[in-house]
């Protein structure tokens, strides 16, 4: 069996590349609707400090939330652990621990990233190279994903890995579709009750997951408030969709010795999402569903944290 200390860094190298590439997502999808937004309304940049939950943190570290502060927040504050300069340096420095079960190739392309983004990310707070240093960030995280895929070995640090991309992917998602869509679900007297307005900012929820072209393909609808929440939340076949992410949990989980506990938690959780009612969701509740699903994802963290890391922790 591998170590737990192991076990635990590769499971966070696997949480914060995820992380990293998401938040550089979110960033571009957001600055794109922009451009899309009807006359006169605006977009308030809080509510991407909101979707990262770093509303406390912000408050400390900046002076307003206009557009460059959260930039700055979101992208090169090293005091805020979500931003993508430090989750990047953490999963440089998980990688750097295990570096005697990852490949060559990864670990070159894990360190490349961090210099990159160590190079970088202060100079492209602006829009005019913040796009491009955005996608250089989702690029490298591809690549090393798919270094992973290809040069690992797909023993249980692999499942580690995995269990940790997915559970970031699961959580991400559910934030993304409870700030943005909560207004225009719940408030008539929003800005978001123009219906040209809601189509922008739900194109805006799935292109933050890189779900708009497959959303089109499998769908075959309009933008619309129900149908987006029914496919990001029960599409089986989209690896950004919840239903996705835990059966890859599950799969991970499979693999890996003594599961039960994690199990029973994850089979909590997806009973939880499947019997979600899409319709009465897309009404009112939606941001209680959220609530309820990350404290599932949270139990099924510690649960995870619980079966395999705490011989890691009895010693920290």
């Amino acid at each position: 069996m591998l170590l737990s200390r192991v076990a635990e860094n590769v499971y966070w190298m696997g949480r914060y590349l995820e992380r990293a590439e998401n938040v550089a997502r979110l960033i571009n999808s957001t600055t794109t609707a922009l451009l899309d937004l009807p006359r006169g309304v605006q977009l308030g940049w809080d509510r991407l400090v909101r979707i990262i939950g770093g509303e406390k943190l912000a408050a400390e570290c900046l002076d307003s939330l206009d557009e460059r502060s959260v930039m700055r927040f979101l992208i090169s504050e090293v005091r805020h652990p979500n931003s993508i300069i430090s989750c990047v340096k953490y999963a440089r420095e998980n990688g750097r621990t295990t570096r005697e079960i990852i490949s060559q190739e990864v670990w070159e392309q894990v360190n490349a990233l961090y210099l990159f983004a160590s190079d970088q990310a202060a100079a492209s707070l602006g829009r005019r190279k913040r796009f491009d240093f955005l996608n250089a960030i989702i690029v490298h995280c591809q690549t090393i994903n798919g270094a992973l895929a290809g040069t690992s070995i797909h023993d249980s640090a692999y499942q580690f890995l995995r269990i940790g991309r997915n559970l970031e992917r699961a959580d991400m998602t559910s934030r993304i579709i409870d700030v943005p869509a909560l207004g225009l679900l719940t408030d008539p007297d929003d800005a978001g009750a123009n219906p040209a307005y809601a189509a922008v900012r739900w194109m805006s929820v799935l292109k933050s997951l890189s779900a708009y072209q497959t959303y089109r393909y499998r769908v075959q609808v309009n933008v619309r408030g129900p149908a987006v929440l029914g496919y990001l939340l029960h599409e089986g076949v989209f690896p950004r969709s919840v239903v996705h992410c835990l059966a890859a949990i599950g799969n991970c989980l499979a693999e890996l010795p003594n599961p039960e506990t994690p199990q029973r938690s994850l089979g909590r959780l997806q009973r939880f999402v499947h019997d979600a009612d899409i319709d009465k969701l897309a009404e009112a509740g939606l941001h209680e569903f959220v609530d309820e699903l990350q404290k599932g994802l949270e139990a099924l963290h510690s649960a995870v944290s619980e079966g395999y890391f705490r011989l890691n922790q009895a010693v920290a």
